[in-house]
């Protein structure tokens, strides 16, 4: 799946937009959620910052500290998205909003509070249908969920559930701000902070869950393995693959190393020009595949035995 930059660059701009307007119309207010919120859309444009800066490390040629690349930057900076999320979104928002369930302050004009949140809500909807649009596309026939699971980037993911949960987060300020002020219960006010702040940490944690996964070291899926194996067997000096170990360097970047027995009647230099062949025809037909590495192994066809 490729980089979607422009759901990033279209969520960047939201967020610090409405960010600065949430926190004017937090102040004007004295509501405790509108500034949780203010602080959610703080914490999502340093986040497309930090996604920005990682896509642009990732894609460094390597060099002698790096010979496999710069790939895992992304889902270094992306891990720490999530935490972000976590710490200063989620953290932030519950506890401001315990401060005011405990301690409950009367609410000024909401006027400025509706607008804010009708706005708010248009433009992180806009940038939402971007980033539905752009994980579409990169998903294919996917279902969401599987989609999510199986991406190798993800920046791709990151901001689309950033942005659903800064308008989930806004329905649930706008109920509970309509409910505080029908009912004249300013608690509320804290409640919707809280909850705020819950959403937050459930979707941090699934979005770390996703990239700790990324950055410890992904390989490619079983079908492919199968799909590498036959092209390898495919070659007349191929006995057999033995093993295939591969892993994600960066979403478009896979180191492979394939441990092979080849026919006993080779010599030397058959075995290294079948090893050139192989290798050349895998960067072929995977076009992910950067780097491979084939180990030459003894087989023993009788006993099932490899050194």
């Amino acid at each position: 799946m490729a980089h979607s930059k422009k759901s990033i660059y279209s969520a960047l701009i939201a967020n610090l937009l409405i960010a600065v307007i949430k926190f004017f119309a937090g102040a004007f207010s004295n509501s405790a959620s509108m500034i949780s919120e203010g602080i959610h859309s703080l914490v999502d444009t340093v986040n497309q910052l930090l996604l920005l800066f990682g896509i642009r490390q990732s894609q460094k040629a390597p060099d002698a500290q790096r010979p496999f690349g710069y790939g895992k930057e992304l889902y270094f900076w992306s891990f720490i998205v999530s935490i972000m999320i976590f710490g200063l979104g989620g953290g932030i928002s519950i506890y401001q909003g315990y401060i005011h369930i405990r301690h409950p302050e009367p609410l000024g004009d909401p006027t400025w509070n509706y607008v804010v949140l009708g706005s708010s809500i248009v433009f992180e909807g806009f940038s939402l249908m971007i980033a539905i649009r752009e994980f579409n596309q990169a998903r294919g026939t996917l279902n969401w969920w599987k989609a999510v699971r199986k991406s190798k980037d993800p920046s791709n993911f990151l901001v689309l559930f950033e942005d659903g949960a800064a308008v989930l987060g806004l329905t649930i300020v706008g109920i509970c701000m309509f409910l505080s002020h029908w009912l004249e219960l300013p608690v509320l006010d804290g409640v919707a902070s809280l909850l705020v702040g819950l959403l937050l940490v459930a979707v941090s944690l699934l979005l770390a869950i996703e990239s700790r996964s990324l950055l410890m070291g992904e390989g490619l899926s079983p079908v492919t393995n199968d799909k590498i194996i036959t092209a390898a067997e495919k070659d007349p000096a191929v006995l057999k693959v033995l093993y295939v170990f591969s892993t994600y360097q960066s979403p478009n970047d896979v180191l492979l190393m394939l441990i092979i027995a080849f026919n006993d009647d080779l010599d030397t230099e058959e075995i290294n020009e079948a090893i050139t062949r192989i290798r050349l025809n895998i960067k072929i037909e995977f076009k992910f595949v950067r780097f491979v590495v084939i180990q030459p192994e003894f087989y023993d066809t009788d006993t099932g035995y490899f050194a």
